[in-house]
């Protein structure tokens, strides 16, 4: 996992735009983890009470804009604290993209105490999620509020 956050390090050192920068490391956490199949950004859509798609990787998601309480992305926005699913079939509230995602990770991005997004990542495997996992994330989101 060390060296996964020294590559995360290098992609946010580097002198490129927000955007790519999230984009890589969608595309890094989708490679190198193997139950991350679709890993993305959402974040707060201006003033409105609803999330924004922002880079991803993975199948095409018609959940582009969110609102706030929808869902587990929706929950996190209203609730600020990261929301594990080991199995999205268990959940009510749940959006589902895919037919083959099974479990879900959702860990709020904090910019001076606001939420301001959150990274999503689905698994077609249930409940592979662990606390290493919510570290990685936990990391990953401090390193998108250097840069937001």
């Amino acid at each position: 996992m060390e060296r996964l956050r020294l590559r995360i390090d290098t992609i946010f050192n580097a002198d490129q735009s927000a955007e790519v920068k999230l984009q890589k490391v969608c595309q890094l956490l989708h490679d190198e983890v193997a139950h991350y199949n679709w890993v993305g950004f959402y974040f707060r859509n201006g003033e409105k009470e609803e999330l924004k798609l922002g880079p991803y990787v993975g199948a095409e998601t018609d959940h582009t804009i969110i609102p706030f309480g929808k869902g587990i992305c929706g929950q996190v926005a209203v609730s600020n604290e990261t929301f594990v699913v080991p199995d999205v079939s268990a959940q009510d509230n749940y959006l589902s993209c895919s037919i083959e995602t099974k479990s879900e990770i959702v860990v709020p991005i904090f910019k001076n105490g606001e939420n301001i997004g959150q990274i999503d990542i689905d698994s077609h495997v249930i409940d592979p999620f662990t606390d290493t996992d919510e570290e990685l994330l936990n990391y990953v989101c401090e390193k998108v509020s250097e840069i937001i």
